[in-house]
């Protein structure tokens, strides 16, 4: 029988992320490779181990093996415990029945019993897909201070961007007034980040009304929150100030990964206060040949760099051959890049390879409308000699944009 805990993690990270292409045809976002050496999901399953927050069930649906290989006991984030700790949560078949999650909301409903085993006060609902550092427990103390039934992370956005986003209002109390699901003419600038902590008995009542309504979306923007509004339940926005990146298009990928070279960004993953923590293979050092010439860019261990490298991050097991050049650019792990290559304003995936007098992309000044124009090579493709990957363009294996 499990110990009783103040608060349970919920995490959703089932989602397919189609605006990544072919980035996750095999693998779900969450487990997208990010920053040389971590997949998007280090970074919430950090913040929640950072926070105290030592319960964590992880709730996966599409292409779920290779996050839950790469989850596992949860050792990496400290997770691995005798009372609590990480575990990976597919739909799966009961006696009365089988269904994949519907939405975010079915999703916890169909998990009610992991957190009742908890008996938790407070449920702490999760993204698996953003670029953030958060320390939860204010937010919790917030949540309890206030005496909420519900409490919404959130940030402003510029106005032209509101709509992406559910917007709410709020008193000066921060008691939310009025919410919607990323409405057309938003009156406001408050977006939801995705994090909510709910009172548990207070939520598990919605929950099962919800799936009891057969119009129902199933979903927490569409359907929970709002109806929890309408009722007049205590609900409270918890304003986050940092560093925070929704990851869902590759020119936002992109964006983040350039990021992290940047001092004045706000995301410094040095912070020995806030570690994120990943899992990672043993690989040797890094070789840094004669020919190589490495200016602000992030090297990971377990490569063979003798190429021009430049604002650039490039991941583990990586190779870069001789007069290869690389800038502005993300390579994921093990990936190649022959020589006398090309490589601007690209995204080269895990284990592809871009053959000799290649030219992947192009440089460009800026983003147009919003969005940068990435080339895109996918996981295990390889380019042949002297083929060109237009800016913009997204080659999977195969062979499609």
């Amino acid at each position: 029988m499990a110990s009783d805990k103040q608060c349970v993690a919920m995490l959703l990270a089932g989602g397919q992320g189609t605006r990544l292409g072919v980035l996750t045809k095999e693998v779900a976002k969450p487990a997208v490779p990010f920053g040389g050496k971590y997949r998007i999901i280090d970074f919430t399953l950090s913040n929640t181990i950072n926070s105290d927050i030592d319960t964590i069930g992880v709730l996966t649906q599409y292409q779920p093996f290779e996050l839950n290989q790469y989850i596992g006991n949860g050792q990496p984030w400290d997770f691995d415990r005798l009372d609590g700790g990480a575990f990976v949560l597919p739909p799966y078949q009961t006696a009365k029945s089988g269904e994949w999650y519907k939405g975010t909301a079915n999703a916890i409903y169909q998990n009610i019993n992991f957190a009742d085993r908890y008996n938790p006060e407070y449920v702490l609902i999760l993204s698996g897909d953003h670029i953030y550092k958060m320390d939860y427990s204010k937010m919790l103390s917030s949540h309890i201070k206030n005496g909420a039934d519900c409490t919404i992370a959130v940030l402003d956005v510029p106005i032209e961007q509101a709509s992406r986003f559910g917007i709410m209002s709020a008193d000066s109390n921060n008691r939310i007034t009025e919410f919607e699901e990323k409405p057309k003419h938003p009156k406001s600038t408050k977006a939801s980040m995705g994090i909510y902590i709910f009172t548990w008995a207070k939520l598990k009542e919605y929950l099962i009304k919800d799936e009891a309504d057969k119009n129902s979306y199933n979903d927490f923007g569409k359907n929970i929150i709002p109806n929890m509004l309408r009722d007049g339940q205590k609900m409270y926005t918890y304003d986050f100030v940092g560093y925070w990146k929704d990851v869902g298009t590759i020119s936002s990928l992109w964006e983040a990964n350039m990021d992290l070279l940047d001092p004045q960004s706000g995301m410094n993953l040095s912070d020995r206060k806030w570690i994120v923590y990943a899992r990672n293979a043993a690989e040797p050092p890094r070789y840094v040949g004669l020919n190589a010439k490495l200016f602000n860019s992030v090297v990971s261990e377990g490569g063979e760099i003798d190429g021009d490298i430049s604002n650039s991050i490039v991941s583990t097991g990586v190779v870069v051959e001789k007069g290869a050049i690389v800038k502005d650019s993300v390579l994921m792990p093990n990936s190649i890049i022959r020589k006398g290559a090309v490589v601007s304003h690209a995204i080269v995936g895990w284990n592809a390879e871009v053959g000799e007098n290649c030219v992947i992309g192009e440089h460009q000044s800026g983003p147009i409308n919003g969005e940068w124009k990435i080339a895109v090579v996918g996981p295990r493709v390889s380019i042949k000699k002297g083929d060109k990957v237009a800016a913009g363009e997204m080659i999977g294996a195969e062979g499609g944009k």
